[in-house]
């Protein structure tokens, strides 16, 4: 847990502290309810399954509606608690993308995570209740191991899973003029 010492009294990160902080150059980090999280940079296969998800995106996008941005970046949950969160990759129509002091304020209409073998169950929950939290309509869990992207849809302040798919296309549901093959998330 990173908290901040004063006077041999510890305290939770604030937003202030958090926003004076250096940038994270070798991965990056998450804030939990104040809690200072470090990620190391994403190695092999992560790092490429995000890079496929943006190319299949973005030739099929206008570019000065919609945004795609993949790692390291920081999606605000709450300032009091303090929590930020760090997707694989968020995709916005930019009309609704709001940004203030260098952070993402707004839900993204899609939120990518690629799962990780270090990731448990229970900090997966923890970030889908975060996203829901703030009313992110749809995420998908990519699977290196399994090559299957899940597709969990928030229904009434709840994830409904639509499909786990290891074959065909997907197509997000904010974004029906985007269809991105399976099998190219995997291709590496």
């Amino acid at each position: 847990m990173a908290l901040i010492e004063t006077s041999g009294a510890t305290r939770i990160l604030t937003y202030e502290e958090w926003l004076a902080m250096p940038p994270v150059e070798d991965g990056t980090d998450e804030v939990v309810k104040g809690e200072l999280r470090f990620m190391p940079p994403n190695h092999y296969p992560h790092a490429e399954i995000i890079q496929n998800i943006i190319d299949a995106i973005v030739g099929q996008i206008d570019k000065k509606q919609v945004r795609v941005l993949g790692s390291f970046l920081g999606l605000m949950i709450s300032r009091q608690p303090l929590t930020s969160r760090a997707p694989d990759l968020i995709m916005f129509w930019r009309e609704k993308m709001t940004i203030k002091d260098g952070v993402y304020w707004s839900a993204p209409g899609l939120v990518v995570e690629v799962l990780s073998p270090s990731e448990t169950r229970s900090q997966q929950r923890e970030k889908l209740a975060d996203y829901a939290s703030i009313g992110v309509p749809e995420v998908w869990l990519v699977s290196p191991e399994a090559e299957t992207v899940e597709v969990l849809q928030l229904m009434s302040g709840k994830w409904e899973r639509s499909g786990i798919f290891a074959s065909g296309s997907i197509q997000p549901s904010q974004f029906p003029q985007v269809s991105v093959a399976v099998a190219s998330i995997f291709e590496i």
